[in-house]
């Protein structure tokens, strides 16, 4: 009978171990979040779907868009992007030549994933930007997504330690008192959280859509706030609700001391 007891706490255990920390993420990562030099020939952005503080990947079917702003202008790099390999899953990598001063936005629209975890599908429209050769101006554009994040501090040149702050937009209103979920990426393992209960950060947006959070630690951080979608999409037959994903993707850089 002890046996069985000890069986059981270790299904439950699994059970709520599982619930705990299997946040997705959309991720769109840049080779480069700053260039300085007009000899960088091109940058290399890879998309993929995970849960990034974990290094756990999971297939990302080919995205329905995946294109960059500048200056005004979207231009769609769909038909460049390659099939690669990622945390172990199906994932997608284009390569980008900025060759003018300015702020580039990347935004990826991906192909709905089911999880039957959750009985529903997920759609997360990521971003991430990229600064080019001294320019500054445009980092806060919207992008006009179903939904996504307008940042409120520059997502590019911030240390580590830096209080990040963005607005979440739905059918383009201010989203107030939506889930934003924060995760480093931690591909290799490098990191452990010391519980199940931090690997996945969670903040809330107030009643102007806005949040803010201190990021503790170098590297990539991804921010997506999620909200049910005002649609269904069938599966199998049956009508299932969509959750929908604005993510953006920043790097925060070590502070020098030398």
């Amino acid at each position: 009978m002890v046996k069985g007891y000890k069986l059981l706490g270790m299904v439950l255990s699994a059970v709520l171990w599982a619930g705990t920390v299997q946040a997705h993420f959309g991720m769109l990562i840049s080779s480069e979040s700053m260039l300085d030099n007009q000899n960088t020939k091109a940058i290399t952005l890879k998309a993929a779907f995970a849960h990034p503080r974990e290094g756990l990947g999971m297939t990302l079917a080919k995205p329905q868009g995946l294109g960059v702003w500048f200056e005004g202008k979207t231009t769609d790099l769909g038909g460049q992007i390659q099939a690669i390999q990622m945390m172990g899953q199906q994932a997608w990598q284009v390569n980008y030549a900025p060759r003018r001063p300015g702020v580039y936005i990347f935004h990826l629209t991906p192909t709905p994933y089911w999880e039957p975890s959750e009985d529903c599908y997920i759609i997360h429209y990521t971003k991430t930007v990229v600064a080019a050769y001294g320019a500054d101006d445009g980092w806060d554009h919207e992008l006009g997504l179903k939904t996504e994040i307008i940042p409120l501090s520059r997502p590019y040149g911030l240390y580590a330690g830096n209080l990040f702050q963005g607005v979440v937009k739905l059918n383009g209103k201010a989203a107030a008192g939506s889930v934003v979920e924060v995760e480093y990426f931690d591909d290799q393992g490098r990191y452990p959280a010391h519980s199940d209960y931090m690997i996945t950060q969670t903040v809330k947006t107030d009643a102007h859509g806005k949040f803010a959070y201190a990021v503790p630690h170098p590297g990539w951080w991804g921010f997506a706030a999620l909200n049910t979608a005002d649609f269904t999409k069938k599966h199998e037959g049956v009508e299932k609700e969509v959750e929908l994903g604005a993510v953006i993707w920043v790097y925060f850089h070590p502070w020098r001391t030398e």
